[in-house]
């Protein structure tokens, strides 16, 4: 099952080879070619990065947090203590 990102992770090179090939196909020389293929790739990038922004979805209750005193009064986490 492909997504947004995978599509986009696809179209960056495609858009890149595709279009500085056919421009220098078409006679423009090369470093004008991959300027102007690097742009379709560009946006891209910055409509997957700032626009659909990937997210993490959090289950709607927050976990309850516990201060490190308390976790070491019941025994949990911390350096073992000697005695």
């Amino acid at each position: 099952m492909t997504g947004y990102y995978d599509h986009v992770l696809g179209l960056i090179p495609v858009s890149l080879i595709g279009i500085t090939g056919i421009l220098g196909a078409y006679g423009l020389p090369l470093s004008a070619a991959v300027f102007v293929g690097a742009l379709p790739s560009l946006f891209f990038m910055l409509h997957a990065l700032f626009v659909a922004a990937p997210t993490i979805e959090r289950p709607n209750h927050s976990p309850v947090r516990r201060s490190a005193r308390s976790a070491a009064t019941r025994g949990e986490g911390g350096p073992p203590q000697a005695d």
